[in-house]
């Protein structure tokens, strides 16, 4: 797992929530899916610029439909999915500009 920081982010966009982005009645399913699926994770790494997590193998479509709502309601924020071979882990890397990791420290269950 890369650990590098991006420097490639846009720091012009707000650190911020665009609550609407998923609509309203998508976001009791994804508030659950967010509780079981960060329930699941089998290890945390700190980054400079945010957090990787690691999940097991079976995790691979929870986490790619929560990056996909994430990618509405959080513009700022750079995912990157690495799934390793053979059924290996699954790691989640969330990162963006100052200020992201303690943003994830507020909204999600780490």
């Amino acid at each position: 797992m890369t650990r590098g920081r991006n420097v490639s982010l846009d720091a012009s966009l707000p650190l911020a929530c665009v609550p609407d982005a998923i609509p309203s009645e998508d976001r009791p399913a994804h508030f659950a899916l967010i509780e079981r699926l960060f329930q699941d994770v089998r290890e945390k790494v700190t980054l400079d610029d945010g957090y990787a997590l690691r999940f097991d193998a079976s995790a691979f479509a929870d986490v790619a439909r929560f990056v996909e709502n994430e990618r509405l309601c959080c513009p700022f924020l750079a995912f990157t999915l690495e799934a390793q071979p053979a059924e290996g882990p699954l790691w989640l890397r969330m990162t963006g500009p100052e200020g992201t990791r303690e943003f994830l420290d507020m909204e999600l269950p780490l």
